[in-house]
């Protein structure tokens, strides 16, 4: 939110918004603020917005949510860095990361999930146990 309101996005971009889904919120928070605020600089035709997060029927424009496996638990937008490109592919149904699969396997290997507080041991457990979003997010 900052880099948006702060005019460091440019038309173009590719804003990635990661540890956000399930376990990582923990609990899929919305996207809706971000979306919002790029409508409101002016860029929500302009730039693509990539996360593990959820949207609402609200949200409008190039995006991507819900996308798994979550960067938490060690899914590619995770892995990303600034300045890299990312290839949205509508029709094929395909996000690519312009990185080779050998780099994409060494920054895998070197992944470390943030250290994430938690405000209380329920929501500590719900991180630990929750699946994918794309398995309905579900407690094992």
């Amino acid at each position: 939110m900052r880099a948006v309101t702060g005019s460091e996005i440019e038309p173009g971009d590719v804003v990635v918004i990661r540890n956000e889904g399930p376990a990582g919120g923990p609990g899929m928070r919305e996207m809706l603020a971000v979306t919002a605020a790029l409508v409101g600089e002016g860029l929500g035709e302009e730039v693509a917005l990539l996360t593990d997060g959820r949207f609402s029927g609200a949200t409008h424009g190039l995006m991507a949510g819900h996308v798994a496996p979550e960067s938490v638990r060690g899914g590619p937008i995770g892995l990303v860095r600034d300045g890299e490109r990312i290839t949205f592919d509508v029709q094929g149904r395909r996000l690519d990361i312009d990185l080779s699969d050998e780099e994409l396997a060494q920054r895998a290997r070197a992944y470390r999930p943030p250290d994430r507080p938690y405000p209380g041991a329920a929501l500590a457990k719900y991180a630990k146990l929750v699946g994918s979003a794309s398995l309905g997010a579900v407690t094992r």
